[in-house]
């Protein structure tokens, strides 16, 4: 198995419980990770025997923009769409990371890390 990585994908948007997170909005980034058989593509040089890292892209950006209060929820909603749209992953994971968090204190980041793996249909 092969791997592709997005790293830092920065993003403004308004996710969070708080009213002022909505009104003001905040920035996030997200890093994903996917697992793939990329030896079919190696050979080819073909984009179509490939996970496309454009489309995984737009897959990041569509759902951070869709408000969640909470970022495990935006984390599987890119999971889902992932495993639904792109058919040569076979494991995936996501972080979410919320840049200075209302929280309070002096804090970088929030960051929820999930993955997930393709499940076999028999």
């Amino acid at each position: 198995m092969h791997k592709i990585q997005l790293e830092n994908v920065r993003i403004y948007t308004n996710h969070g419980c708080l009213l002022e997170e909505d009104l003001i909005g905040s920035e996030y980034r997200v890093d994903l990770q996917i697992t793939a058989d990329l030896s079919k593509s190696a050979q080819t040089d073909e984009l179509l025997d490939t996970v496309d890292y454009v489309s995984l892209h737009a897959i990041i950006v569509e759902e951070m923009a869709v408000r969640s209060k909470l970022l495990e929820h935006v984390a599987q909603r890119i999971l889902n769409r992932i495993f639904k749209e792109e058919s040569l992953v076979e494991k995936a994971e996501v972080k979410v990371a919320k840049i200075n968090p209302p929280i309070g204190g002096d804090v970088q980041s929030v960051v929820v890390i999930m993955s997930q793996e393709r499940i076999e249909s028999k």
